[in-house]
């Protein structure tokens, strides 16, 4: 499968960047890609600025981009993974997923729904890139 990937997480207060570089790294690999594929890493607004974030998408030569709680929202119905949890605090079923596809655009899809490690979810998105036939 190939990119531009957009991967969006997920993560707990604490998680470090080498976790989260492994997470990302590892979602690509599942769909057979690498990090030159990688077109952007995409998380929650308030947690965009959080060191371990920049430090990890740094690796892969990115910044990330904040997804707005609006915007997280908007995706939610093309959501796969479902979290109760994280439902109640952020009012959508994964912010991993709704991260990647709110970041990749307005058409794009999920090539692989959230995956986990202790501290961290990903998932990964790409832009639509055919129009349908009318």
């Amino acid at each position: 499968m190939t990119g531009p990937f957009v991967a969006g997480v997920g993560f707990r207060h604490g998680t470090g960047a080498d976790e989260i570089a492994a997470l990302i790294a590892r979602a690509l690999a599942l769909v057979g890609a690498g990090s030159a594929d990688l077109a952007g890493v995409a998380t929650a607004e308030d947690r965009a600025s959080e060191p371990s974030i920049h430090r990890a998408a740094a690796r892969f030569g990115l910044r990330p981009s904040p997804v707005g709680a609006a915007a997280l929202e908007a995706r939610d119905g093309s959501v796969v993974t479902r979290s109760a949890r994280i439902e109640r605090l952020r009012a959508v079923g994964s912010v991993a997923e709704a991260a990647a596809l709110a970041a990749a655009g307005p058409d794009s899809r999920l090539v692989l729904p959230r995956i986990a490690s202790g501290g961290a979810t990903c998932a990964l998105a790409v832009p639509q890139t055919t129009k349908p036939q009318p």
